[in-house]
């Protein structure tokens, strides 16, 4: 094959790797309905709830995630250790703890946008 062609070649590959390769300081956003539980129990992280703590429950992320949670001026971060919501529609529940920094406490449903 002529040198070329290997080039041509060479800087293709290199532009499908680069077009593929995630940008690590790209953060994942969503709008939805965020909703608070503060029921005593276990979660399916196997700790054990605390609703003051700075938790969340997410269908599919993995335990552990860092989610930022911003409605309007007021902003939170909490962390996986839940699968949920189980009401369809709603993107993210939070314990109480998180509703009370997003000032959501009275409405129990918001309306917010999550990044992790």
């Amino acid at each position: 094959m002529p040198k070329n062609k290997n080039n041509i070649l060479v800087r293709i590959l290199v532009f499908v790797v680069l077009i593929n390769t995630p940008n690590p300081c790209y953060a994942e956003s969503r709008y939805g309905l965020v909703s608070f539980y503060h029921e005593p129990q276990l979660t399916s992280s196997g700790e054990r709830f605390r609703p003051l703590d700075m938790t969340c429950a997410h269908r599919y992320l993995p335990f552990g995630t860092i989610i930022v949670v911003q409605r309007g001026k007021h902003e939170a971060e909490c962390r996986v250790n839940d699968r949920g919501p189980g009401v369809r529609g709603r993107i993210l529940d939070v314990s109480l703890g998180v509703a009370r920094k997003l000032g959501m406490t009275n409405s129990g449903v918001v309306s917010a946008v999550i990044s992790y």
